[in-house]
């Protein structure tokens, strides 16, 4: 059973690790088994070297898209589905980073995952931030880039809207964001949460 709840726990059963072994190979296995060390060695870590050590292990994913990967147009793969397969969009890589550095002890309400416009490529993107302050401008880790940069110096994004495991928000002209509800009222953030809690059955 894979759990990665909201609570933060990750777990990787070896039930989970056999089987994933069994039907995609020893390399699928060995990524699994690199990100559940990357958990245990960087708990401890200042929050500026997790964010690090996060996004540079999950931009080695190789992209692809929905359609080419799963046969849909939009699917939030969960963090074990993207290492399985090596392979995701930048839902994928947001919400495993996401989901990752809240089970190293990232507090919840300093990340959002940020729906944006990718300015310069003209279409819709996904990364994620993270907040030192509520007020402060916020550290962007996006699978375009390898460095992480404040969002104030990604001129190229444009937010549209962001979410975590305690809220929706929309983003509103002049950097203002309005509290719209619960992020349960996203169908694919349900419908992930769901899979999170359940096993990767053979």
């Amino acid at each position: 059973m894979l759990v990665v709840s909201l609570a933060g726990a990750l777990e990787l059963s070896s039930r989970l690790l056999d089987y994933v072994q069994k039907e995609f190979g020893q390399a699928a296995y060995q990524r699994l088994e690199d990100w559940k060390r990357l958990t245990d060695l960087a708990q401890n870590a200042p929050t500026n070297r997790q964010l690090r050590l996060v996004n540079s292990f999950f931009n080695r994913v190789r992209f692809v898209s929905d359609i080419q990967h799963w046969g849909e147009e939009d699917y939030w793969a969960t963090p074990v589905e993207l290492l399985t397969t090596n392979g995701g969009d930048c839902e994928d890589f947001s919400i495993a980073k996401y989901l990752t550095l809240k089970s190293m002890g990232v507090p919840d309400d300093q990340m959002r995952i940020v729906y944006v416009k990718a300015l310069e490529l003209n279409q819709a993107h996904m990364v994620l931030a993270w907040y030192a302050r509520p007020d402060a401008d916020p550290l962007i880790l996006d699978n375009l880039i390898n460095d992480i940069k404040p969002a104030s110096q990604r001129t190229d994004l444009e937010p549209v809207y962001s979410f975590n495991g305690e809220g929706l928000w929309l983003n509103q002209s002049g950097g203002e964001r309005t509290r719209i509800g619960e992020a349960k009222k996203l169908s694919r953030w349900k419908e992930l949460n769901n899979r999170l809690s359940e096993a990767l059955r053979p």
